[in-house]
């Protein structure tokens, strides 16, 4: 639970029709041994204390006894486990039946929560048993001589993890027009638990699968499906115990139909909360509900969910050429809106040979075709100077030409030299003002040459460099339009590979020995005629710094929360002390280098993920990073 996290079970007991004792029996022994894995909450099936498929059993005295008697067993066999355990039995208030879930927690039965949506069509036949709870205002039951809350309108809080609230529904209500998870969800239920008896047929899983995954994303939540298996009546229907862990719509747990069990998972209720807060429109409906506090013990979850090492990328080639085909038409258009508004008649690339400015010609490319203008009115410019390898020169030059786009090399050598004795920085001192003198030149060009032909000047830095501050102050910095501002550096090698996968055999060759082309700004001459300026290896691994911005700027994860996830994802690479080592330089550039990023030019959104100074995040340039460094230093 430490850092928001529980681990929850979903569980099918293989059940004996109407034999409450057995069923008692087989939800106990699941239930520890879902504690002894670290759970903190088990959900179990509709009706499991009896079965689901009792039909008119369940109008038999002996039946309703022996559901109460099982309900009993089960909270005193799990007294001793530090968890939630909602089970689903049939109960009697007064004339009326009601297919319930019962929320117990060490010992005590925290609530009971009758079923609202009772199908009565097809194969279902609810009506015939049981009434509705819809309407029902929470009051009191006594059972076992205690006075429990009854009601649909009860939410359960854990008073050590104030974002672990629980609303419970079943089955029918997730399947209808106005669920009543909407509604505990907007009242402050950060998980909820359906206890479900859904039978199976062609295609049902499917649809089932949708349904869950699509609730637990339109409601902020983690859902925890639990459904009747093996052992309920075949007389006419067949159960397949299909259990689904959901958490803002993705499925991170399923069960193998046909074979009852337990399948469990983690949450992130950090996560999860930190997206209710970010959204306003969220909760608006949500009403004030009754909440029944417990408690448990704030404990180490340890995590089997799978991290992704690199968040920005999808996993799998189908998805990533989808996700890039579509990034790149994002930042065409974005481009191509731009240049019609403006009635630029050219658009002008400094164009290094390296990842980023070859991106950004690959946009603009896109977006002239867009237009239907000639591909001439993109000028790529080279710039040599001190640090310029035969490589990148070379790359630059064969891929503009390829590409059709103009070309023009100017030289910057002797102008930076003049610069260099105007302000009386000798050539052999080759400091920050040695390189960032390359870099200011370059953008100056640049400008010039835009104002000549009446252009645009095209960014090139990416969404990684911007959150470093690895970017020259009104040089590389600046431009009038940065197509790339939202791209970080791991997903502006997987575009520029998409687009070598989809060229023709000379552009692809041209791509994908850039694509081997180690990162470098090339401000320091090189050695033997190779790079000599390695840009991670002076701030670090380009695939840590974008999983450290991710959740740092996604979720608003504290540096040791970051810190766990890192090392779940990266622990087979990377050791301990080396993920702490570039979080802390993540950190303190992050903090430092905000100035920059508080006069960025426009450039198209097209991620979860932006530090447009004018949308996703506003930051004083002078906020002091201590609390943060604090924390990941003494990691």
């Amino acid at each position: 639970m430490k850092h928001g996290w529980i681990k929850v079970t979903a569980a099918t007991p293989s059940l004996r029709v109407a034999d409450t004792e057995y069923n008692a029996a087989e939800m106990i022994a699941m239930a520890r041994c879902a504690a002894a894995e670290g759970s903190a909450l088990c959900v179990f099936p509709e009706l499991c204390l009896t079965a689901y498929t009792c039909g008119d059993l369940f109008q038999q005295q002996a039946l309703l006894d022996g559901a109460l008697a099982a309900l009993e067993a089960v909270r005193d066999g799990t007294c001793a486990l530090d968890m939630l355990v909602v089970v689903g039995l049939p109960l009697r208030d007064g004339a009326a039946l009601y297919n319930c879930a019962a929320v117990l927690c060490r010992g005590r039965v925290l609530g009971v929560i009758p079923k609202q949506q009772i199908p009565n069509y097809a194969e279902f036949y609810e009506a015939r048993h049981f009434t509705t709870g819809i309407g029902q205002p929470h009051r009191t039951l006594l059972l076992f001589g205690q006075e429990v809350p009854f009601g649909v309108d009860l939410l359960f809080a854990c008073r050590q993890l104030p974002d672990f609230v629980l609303g419970v529904e079943l089955c029918e209500d997730l399947w209808t027009a106005n669920p009543p998870s909407g509604l505990l969800a907007e009242s402050g239920a950060t998980v909820i638990a359906n206890l479900s008896a859904s039978d199976e047929l062609i295609g049902k899983a499917s649809y089932r699968r949708e349904l869950v995954k699509g609730q637990s994303g339109r409601l902020l939540c983690g859902y925890v499906y639990a459904d009747a298996g093996v052992g309920e009546s075949t007389q006419d229907l067949v159960f397949a115990g299909h259990d689904l862990i959901a958490e803002n719509g993705s499925i991170l747990a399923e069960s193998n139909r046909f074979e009852n069990g337990m399948i469990s998972s983690e949450f992130d209720l950090e996560r999860l909360a930190h997206d209710r807060r970010r959204s306003n429109t969220f909760g608006a409906a949500g009403r004030e509900m009754l909440r029944v506090p417990f408690d448990l013990t704030l404990r180490e979850t340890a995590l089997t969910r799978w991290i992704p090492r690199t968040p920005f990328v999808p996993e799998g080639e189908a998805r990533l050429a989808s996700r890039c085909d579509e990034i790149i038409r994002l930042q065409a258009a974005g481009l191509a809106s731009r240049l019609r508004h403006t009635r630029a008649k050219t658009a002008v690339i400094g164009l290094s040979g390296g990842l980023d400015s070859t991106l950004a010609l690959i946009v603009t490319v896109h977006a002239f075709d867009r237009l239907g203008l000639d591909r001439s009115g993109i000028l790529a410019v080279t710039m040599p100077c001190f640090g310029t390898t035969a490589r990148t020169k070379s790359n630059a030059l064969r891929l503009a030409e390829e590409y059709g786009a103009s070309i023009r090399t100017i030289e910057i050598g002797e102008a930076v030299r003049q610069h260099f004795a105007d302000i009386g920085q000798p050539m052999e001192r080759q400091d920050v003002t040695f390189e960032n003198a390359q870099a200011r030149m370059r953008t100056l060009v640049l400008m010039d040459l835009a104002n000549q032909c009446g252009g645009l000047v095209i960014g090139t830095g990416d969404l990684s460099e911007l959150a470093l501050g690895w970017a020259t102050y009104n040089g590389d910095h600046m431009s009038m339009y940065g197509v790339n501002a939202s791209i970080p550096k791991t997903l502006v090698r997987d575009l520029t590979a998409y687009e070598a996968g989809r060229s023709g055999p000379a552009l692809s060759a041209i791509l994908r020995d850039i694509l081997d082309t180690p990162v470098s700004p090339e401000l320091l001459p090189p050695k033997d005629g190779e790079i000599s300026q390695k840009t991670e290896e002076l701030v670090g691994p380009y695939e840590l710094h974008d999983f450290y911005l991710y959740y740092m700027l996604r979720f608003g994860f504290r540096p040791e929360k970051i810190f766990r996830l890192a090392k779940h994802a990266w622990g087979e690479i990377y050791e301990d002390a080396v993920i702490k080592k570039w979080l802390v330089i993540f950190l303190r550039r992050f903090f430092t280098q905000q100035f920059k990023r508080s006069c960025l030019p426009d450039g198209p959104k097209v991620g979860t993920v932006s530090l447009s100074p004018r949308g996703d995040w506003r930051m004083p340039s002078d906020a002091c990073p201590e609390l943060w460094l604090r924390e990941a230093e003494a990691l």
